[in-house]
């Protein structure tokens, strides 16, 4: 390794792209190597909406909403981009601890409101509450695609080199083998792979389980698309959390409300997965609809999968060992905090930044920790 030496990012999906950012527009040399042409459809990071929201059930993640929003608006800002939809945000369902939800938003400052079922059913027609719901305004949507795209075409404009279409076959210390022969010197070797870390790192590194689902949503036509589109909504009734929002590009012409079921998905590997839509989920989401979005047509118009990587906890992994940083921010709740995620890779990289100690190797082996409250 020479301190000449790029880093080397392994993944151009959000989290590799945002890294990207981060580092060059600090004026550290990356060369990005993506396996697959960037947009692709195989992983983690596409569409054209993703939930962005302050509201967690936890402490450390609603803090760090806020600051990922704010770097959300600097990247907009340095590119002429507009990549968020800010509809609001609401969370109800007799599993979702709203109280704790409401009072983690009041701490952080966040404004809200909660509300009583009738009183949101009358504010947002077509939709069926039960209990109480709090709504807060710091939510809605962002476009993955434009993301990705935002944050590679910046981190170009500050020198940085993307390759698609080249695949790492492995990673030894500070080199990186290329499916077609090749080698790579690298300073650091941010591996943001996905699906793909484990299989990349599991020879060189020990890591906590990662558990890879094919995750499943659906797109569904609104009966009166002429009316201001809903907020973004997590919802957690006995059965499996659901989560829907404005779809948009990938809704059509009619902003077709995309939804899916968190964590439903069967287990499977990158290499193996199909893309193949469970009917059972598409039968559990259209009943769903049925009982809760009356405003929606219950025949899906449109449908597609993607990738969960999610560790034991739901916590991100984020850690550096040597001249390796492995950087696996997903278990279906990561798109929100891509530019952040960048900001604790570079900091990791250049070595003047810290990460939450839960993100760390450490704390995921250790088990200790019960599952994130989303």
């Amino acid at each position: 390794m020479a301190t000449s030496d790029p880093v080397v990012i392994i993944g151009a999906g959000l989290a590799g792209a945002a890294s990207a950012w981060s580092l060059a527009r600090r004026g550290v040399p990356v060369v990005v190597v993506e396996q697959f042409a960037i947009g692709h459809r195989n992983g983690s990071s596409h569409g054209s909406a993703r939930i962005v929201r302050r509201g967690y059930g936890d402490a450390l993640y609603v803090a760090l909403t806020g600051q990922a929003l704010e770097l959300w608006r600097e990247l907009e800002g340095a590119a002429g981009a507009s990549l968020l939809r800010i509809l609001g945000g609401i969370d109800f369902g007799p599993r979702r601890d709203v109280p704790r939800v409401a009072a983690l938003l009041a701490d952080a400052g966040v404004p809200h409101e909660v509300l009583p079922a009738a009183e949101a059913a009358a504010r947002w027609p077509g939709m069926v509450f039960d209990g109480d719901v709090v709504y807060h305004s710091q939510a809605g949507t962002l476009d993955a695609d434009a993301a990705v795209a935002t944050f590679l075409a910046e981190a170009a404009r500050h020198g940085a080199e993307v390759r698609q279409q080249a695949r790492a076959a492995s990673v030894a210390g500070d080199r990186v083998r290329l499916a077609d022969g090749s080698t790579l010197s690298a300073r650091c070797v941010v591996v943001a792979a996905g699906a793909w870390v484990a299989p990349l790192l599991s020879s060189v590194l020990t890591l906590p389980p990662l558990r890879v689902t094919q995750q499943q949503i659906f797109h569904f036509r609104r009966l009166d698309p002429a009316a201001a589109p809903w907020p973004s909504v997590i919802h957690e009734p006995a059965d499996h959390p659901v989560y829907h929002l404005a779809g948009g590009r990938d809704g059509g012409a009619g902003d077709d409300r995309k939804i899916g079921e968190h964590d439903a998905g069967r287990e499977t590997t990158a290499a193996a997965q199909d893309g193949v839509v469970d009917p059972a989920s598409r039968a559990r989401v259209v009943q769903y609809v049925r009982r809760w979005l009356p405003g929606l047509d219950p025949s899906p118009r449109g449908e597609v999968t993607c990738l969960y990587t999610q560790t034991a906890s739901e916590d991100f992994l984020l850690d550096r060992v040597g001249d390796l940083v492995v950087c696996s921010p997903c278990s279906g709740h990561g798109a929100k905090f891509a530019p952040l995620i960048g900001e604790l890779v570079a900091g990791l990289v250049l070595g003047d930044g810290t990460v939450p100690d839960r993100f760390r190797l450490a704390a995921h082996r250790s088990g200790r920790r019960a599952s994130v409250s989303l």
